[in-house]
């Protein structure tokens, strides 16, 4: 078995506390495409971008969303919310078996500073088996930006990667670009979900190993529920994009040691140049 249907939920949601909505959603979709395996929900979705709502992990947020994954007997990734641990506060994405139990936690490694003030890193990459399907990554938002992130993922094997979003500014455009970049680079399905409303302006998207477009959602409410087969990732790896270019192999076999990517380097003059990391400042 190398097939897994996947329902992407894109909801325009207000600020506040949007667990009894997202309740609702997930169990609306599961009446109305009752074929669906896992469901994937927004970056930030119960409660939006409010870090008074952080909570510790486990929580009653979290024991709410195993309760509804287990009732309808579904994988749920529930977007994410604010993890309190430690003193620090981590944007984190659970992931729920259809059992109800936590498999994974994610932390988002690269907060969208300077905006997400406050946040903390998180320091590792994660991936989760489905059972007879394969094996799934786990990225938030801005970590998309990075492509050491979904590498990292897809060198431990990810071939799915789930990516909650939390966008409503004007990069969306390239935010489409990167998803795409992302799943040519690693030859993987990468499954970008946003938020609408106040929470977002939409435009999710999944794109599959070769760099197709499966579905580009608009800016509204939507489910996208789709059917993905895993055995194009393993013959797009083995075989080649379209039958050419095989990355993954050349980067497995490379010799090159990128000096970007060992600690013990030299900082770079240059990106020390560029200066602070901290908001714009006026012109005039």
């Amino acid at each position: 078995m190398s097939k897994i249907s996947i329902a992407g939920l894109q909801l325009a949601l207000p600020y506040g506390d949007n667990r009894d909505a997202l309740e609702k959603e997930v169990a609306s979709t599961m009446l109305r495409f009752p074929w669906v395996d896992m469901i994937v929900c927004a970056e930030l979705a119960a409660f939006g971008p409010e870090m008074r709502f952080a909570e510790e992990l486990p929580g009653e947020t979290e024991r709410r969303f195993q309760a509804l994954a287990k009732r309808l007997g579904i994988w749920l990734l529930p977007g994410s919310l604010y993890e309190r641990h430690g003193g620090l506060i981590y944007n984190t994405a659970p992931v729920i078996n259809p059992q109800g139990e936590v498999v994974a936690r994610y932390r988002k490694m690269y907060p969208f500073r300077p905006y997400e003030a406050g946040v903390a890193s998180g320091q590792e990459t994660v991936v989760f088996d489905v059972p007879r399907v394969g094996r799934f990554g786990v990225s938030i938002c801005y970590d998309g930006w990075f492509p050491e992130t979904t590498r990292a993922m897809v060198w431990d094997g990810a071939e799915v990667i789930l990516h909650p979003t939390m966008t409503g500014t004007i990069d969306r455009d390239e935010e489409l670009v990167i998803a795409r970049a992302n799943a040519i680079m690693n030859q993987c399905y990468f499954i970008d979900i946003n938020n609408a409303g106040r929470l977002g302006n939409g435009r999710s998207i999944v794109v599959g190993p070769q760099g197709e477009v499966l579905h580009q959602a608009g800016q509204n409410n939507e489910i996208i529920p789709l059917t993905l087969d895993l055995d194009l990732v393993r013959d797009t790896r083995k075989n080649g994009l379209k039958g050419l270019g095989q990355p993954l192999k050349s980067f497995r076999d490379t010799r090159i040691n990128f000096a970007c990517y060992d600690p013990a380097a030299a900082p770079s003059s240059y990106l020390q140049g560029l200066g602070p990391l901290a908001l714009p400042a006026r012109r005039i």
